[in-house]
């Protein structure tokens, strides 16, 4: 009897392979460009009314024609969903099939101490890790690194920031930077580590890091969102709002980076709790974005640069996202956007796309740099990291070296120039 079901199997094998009955069906990730408005529809469709996440756009309201979209497939849904793009003619390609293994990947760990492993930087930690990675960093830097409490999320987990201070220079400015507004973007929070890492080894041995410290302090909040974030290590790695409940809803979670009080909810946003978009019930609705708003309305004559790092993309952004209307000082910004992404290319051979936000990708009303800018932090950026949709959110590890060295030169070369441009410099700045 073994020997007859060896046989069959042996026979059947080429007819096996090509219906792929024989080959387990993993969560994957499409992209597709749809070329007609009859595709839009059905993509809309399908990213709204089957088990997707769209990765980009984030929301099905930016699929358009000659657009693509890159979207996250879960096993379950595989079947279904090619079978209504191959009979509405819609050409796909696989980005990613073994997602299940990159997401296992990332999670893995050799060490949660920074000072007995040498590629901690060069890992992604949990919400736990970064915590303790806080209290170790500012325990090795007395001196130099102070926590501030800004608040505590909707699950009362605590919004910690770093403040970074070289000395108590009187009327000393400040810059801010924020990582983990959305929960799914891991190399933003691997920014924000890299970046207190960077500063506190190169200080006084880079002239670059030099410079900005004796010239302003750091405000570094490493994770915005922290119950998302958590969400994401435990239970959905593709999450990306926070985890608020919305009255009158069964849908959880509002968009932090859509719940700020600039052109809050109109064009761009949702108010519909379901969407990825979702506004919140009014601006600052959400812990988050209120303790971050109380801080920054509390430090506005100090804090002369606003940062806020997501993933992905390669965008260097700033306001507008609101409105299509030109910031005051659009020039000085385009020029400083423009040197980061020519220092970008020279030193890492990476492209960047740079611009407003509303022009360069698509109108996005209650951002926390347009808020920012208003409030009058006249240099606001937002960096969208690595990549460009190769690894999209599941970045490997193996990438963050790269992508925050990147991004660091970036933050280097606007903070000079913003110091540039408003102080009398204590030294000499160095070309980045």
């Amino acid at each position: 009897m073994k020997t007859l079901l060896i046989f069959f199997v042996l026979m059947n094998l080429d007819k096996l392979l090509k219906t792929g009955h024989c080959i387990e069906t993993r969560d994957q990730i499409l992209s597709i460009t749809p070329t007609t408005q009859q595709q839009v529809d059905l993509l809309k469709n399908v990213s709204t009314q089957y088990e997707t996440a769209l990765w980009q756009p984030v929301s099905h309201q930016y699929i358009k024609e000659e657009t693509q979209v890159h979207l996250f497939v879960p096993a379950n849904s595989s079947a279904t969903v090619k079978d209504l793009l191959q009979t509405h003619n819609i050409t796909h390609e696989v980005l990613l099939v073994n997602t299940n293994e990159l997401i296992e990947m990332q999670m893995r760990n050799d060490s949660t101490d920074p000072r007995s492993s040498s590629t901690f930087y060069e890992r992604y930690h949990s919400l736990e890790d970064i915590y303790y990675w806080i209290n170790r960093t500012m325990q090795d830097n007395p001196s130099t690194v102070k926590i501030i409490l800004l608040g505590s999320s909707y699950e009362k987990r605590p919004l910690y920031a770093l403040k970074l201070s070289s000395n108590n220079r009187p009327n000393k400015k400040a810059m801010w930077i924020d990582c983990g507004i959305h929960a799914r973007e891991w190399v933003s929070p691997a920014f924000c580590l890299w970046f207190v890492k960077n500063s506190l080894s190169f200080y006084r041995q880079n002239q670059d890091i030099t410079h900005i410290l004796d010239n302003m302090d750091v405000y570094v909040l490493p994770v915005m969102n922290p119950d998302g974030y958590h969400y994401t290590w435990t239970t959905n790695r593709m999450w990306r709002k926070n985890r608020s409940i919305s009255k009158g809803s069964t849908c959880v979670g509002v968009d932090l980076n859509r719940n700020f009080d600039a052109n809050w909810c109109t064009e761009g946003a949702s108010n519909q709790a379901c969407s990825e978009i979702y506004c919140g019930a009014f601006p600052e609705s959400e812990p988050e974005s209120q303790a971050v708003a109380d801080f920054l309305r509390r430090h506005k004559d100090t804090i002369q640069l606003y940062l806020s790092i997501h993933s992905y993309s390669q965008m260097l952004l700033f306001p507008y996202s609101c409105t299509l209307d030109e910031a005051e000082n659009h020039k000085d910004l385009l020029e400083m956007a423009q040197e980061a992404a020519q220092n970008i290319r020279r030193y890492y051979r990476n492209i960047y796309r740079y611009g407003s936000g509303a022009k360069t990708i698509y109108l996005a009303p209650g951002g926390s740099d347009d808020w920012a800018y208003n409030l009058g932090i006249k240099y606001s950026f937002t960096f969208e990291l690595q990549d460009r949709g190769r690894y999209g959110f599941l970045l490997p590890p193996s990438h963050i070296s790269k992508a925050c060295n990147e991004a660091l030169i970036a933050v280097k070369t606007i903070a000079l120039k913003v110091i540039q441009k408003t102080q009398a410099p204590t030294s000499p700045p160095q070309t980045v």
